[in-house]
């Protein structure tokens, strides 16, 4: 929304500030390299403080971020609502939000990835987020089969058509679904766990992407913490965060929690990162950084639940690229203690 109407196709962005800025793919905004995800906004991290969660959006688009990256099921759709209100209380460019489908069906089976569910699921998000028409919808890491049902990209080319969505893509658990998706030609980008924990996205996957114009946005960087350099061996989490209760997997996918990383081995690889962060820097913004030092990677999404965590994030587009000997130092801490882990399984 810009001054309490909702904005049309065509209409200004927000761009601002200091934020570096990549093209998006074929599609060609030009998003801020630093994005924000709400997935802690909305469920699934302890509890919420909306207030902050607010103050924490509202900081991190005044620090240029132009990059929101929601999704229905975020609870409930909590997080799209959220992001709705905080636009409404602003004037200026609207940024461009991404939002994901798929993950409110009562099971995941491709048979209910039917075209009047996801319009159905659309339209409620069109209704939480205040709009007319979606940036971009994402399909909420579906099950490995549904890539192989071309039916399924129809229906989504089909609320192109009527102008429900300007775009789609996919968020995926594996890279093999990632390789396999971006072989339908109407899907525009693909979002996929890379941090320094998990790798493996930059073997091949990300020149396909790069080469087809398909945008890369890299989620959980901070490998749920871990990367942040503030979690310890005994560092407590909330009964409702899924660093407590998915860390073996228990209610989906293992990888999304520590990017599927044990919590002690994680700790102690981020002991000897922890002795390369350059000055001036946080660890979690030389996280960020070394993220962005793949050229395939259009923009990174980091959470934030408060405005100090987003400051932060946003300041990471300020750290300088990362001399090769760090590069080559993490490389061999990845190689050595994490690869072994995670490199075969997604």
């Amino acid at each position: 929304m810009e001054n309490g109407l909702i904005l049309k196709r065509g209409s200004q962005r927000a761009g601002g500030g200091d934020m570096k800025t990549r093209k998006f793919g074929r599609i060609g905004w030009p998003v801020s390299e630093i994005g924000v995800g709400t997935w802690a906004m909305g469920s699934e991290w302890g509890p919420v403080d909306e207030e902050a969660a607010t103050e924490a959006l509202h900081k991190a688009l005044d620090q240029g971020v132009n990059f929101i990256d929601t999704a229905d099921a975020y609870g409930a759709g909590k997080s799209e609502r959220l992001v709705a209100k905080v636009l409404r209380e602003r004037s200026g460019k609207r940024p461009y939000i991404a939002t994901k489908v798929g993950k409110r069906l009562p099971q995941q089976d491709v048979k209910l990835f039917s075209y009047e569910n996801l319009a159905s699921h659309i339209d409620r998000s069109l209704e939480n987020l205040e709009t007319s028409v979606l940036d971009l919808v994402q399909l909420h890491c579906p099950p490995t089969e549904l890539y192989y049902h071309p039916e399924v990209f129809e229906h989504m080319d089909r609320l192109i058509d009527e102008g429900k969505i300007l775009h789609y893509g996919v968020s995926v658990e594996k890279v093999e679904e990632a390789i396999k998706a971006v072989e339908y030609p109407g899907v525009d980008s693909v979002q996929i766990i890379y941090n320094m924990f998990r790798q493996r996205p930059s073997d091949y996957l990300f020149k396909l992407a790069k080469d087809r114009g398909v945008a890369v946005i890299a989620r959980v960087p901070l490998a749920s913490g871990l990367l942040s350099g503030r979690l310890r061996i005994d560092s407590a989490f909330h009964p409702e965060d899924h660093r407590a209760y998915n860390r073996n997997g228990e209610i989906f996918d293992v990888g999304e929690t520590f990017g599927g990383v044990p919590f002690e081995v994680g700790l102690d690889a981020v002991k000897d990162i922890k002795a390369l962060v350059p000055n001036g820097a946080t660890m979690a913004q030389m996280a960020l950084r070394w993220i962005l030092m793949n050229d395939a990677v259009c923009v990174v999404i980091p959470g934030a639940k408060t405005p100090e965590q987003a400051q932060e994030n946003a300041g990471a587009s300020d750290i300088v690229d990362l001399p090769p000997d760090v590069m080559a130092q993490i490389d061999t801490i990845y190689r050595e203690r994490i690869k072994p882990l995670v490199h075969h399984r997604w």
